[in-house]
């Protein structure tokens, strides 16, 4: 068995020493005041003296190692003993060349897959507790920020759809009203402004089922939209079948 070793960096290597040391005051503040996180990069050190780590490149394997505590780009911060592993040196090596086949350097994402989600996998697969949560919690606030707002966007545009196919469904209801309330139920014309009693029924019903379109009108499936449009395609085969009664009653 052997120590696994977490290593912590504040991020400092923008390039702009105002940039490096509001970075070092906001994980003060918002780390060591208020315990919440910060900036951080982190690597992970099991046998022997360098810590592993991940990062981007446009080519390759965007895993690399470093002495431990000593990486160059970032301010070193603190040290934490995760646990013990099992794994002996052969495996965890393999274990290594497998994360630089599945971490290419040019799909790291600041917000969903950094250097603190490369150490967490580690950690799994060593056995060991994951990272503290403070050191990657602002990019896992990020990542679940985008998440949210990707889901609505794609509820606005479900609504969009239903809307649409809603008032299609009416139109073509309303349309068919239109016709039935112009020409008598025995197909001759009807002086405006008069309804029978057949028409006065049809308009009943089909002023309930238009108020209930309206009323539940939401976001839904493409299985619910198909289900409200041959609703209203029952509704007036209904219609004409009352119409055709009606005829059938008149000449009897």
């Amino acid at each position: 068995m052997t120590e696994v070793v977490l290593h912590i960096y504040d991020v400092t290597n923008s390039g702009s020493e105002k940039t490096n040391n509001t970075i070092v005051q906001i994980n003060r503040f918002f780390k060591d005041g208020i315990g919440l996180g910060g900036i951080f990069h982190s690597a992970i050190q099991v046998y022997g003296g360098d810590e592993w780590s991940y990062g981007y490149c446009e080519q390759g394997t965007g895993v690399f190692s470093c002495p431990s505590g000593k990486n160059p780009m970032y301010t070193y911060r603190e040290k934490i003993v995760l646990g013990k592993t099992d794994c002996t040196i052969f495996m965890v090596n393999q274990m290594l060349r497998e994360l630089s086949r599945e971490w290419p350097g040019h799909t790291y994402d600041l917000l969903s897959k950094n250097c603190n989600h490369f150490c967490d996998v580690l950690c799994d697969r060593l056995g060991v507790p994951e990272i503290p949560g403070w050191v990657n919690r602002f990019a896992n606030a990020g990542d679940t920020a985008l998440e949210v707002a990707g889901n609505t966007a794609m509820r606005m545009k479900q609504a969009k759809t239903e809307l649409v196919s809603a008032s299609k469904v009416a139109y073509r209801f309303l349309s068919n009203v239109t016709s039935n309330v112009t020409n008598g139920s025995n197909g001759s014309p009807q002086r405006s402004g008069t309804l029978n009693n057949s028409d006065s029924g049809n308009l009943r019903l089909q002023g309930s089922w238009l108020k209930g379109l309206l009323n539940t009108a939401k976001p839904s499936t493409s299985t619910e939209i198909g289900n409200k449009e041959e609703d209203a395609n029952h509704a007036i085969t209904s219609q004409k079948k009352q119409s055709r009664d009606s005829d059938v009653l008149l000449f009897q």
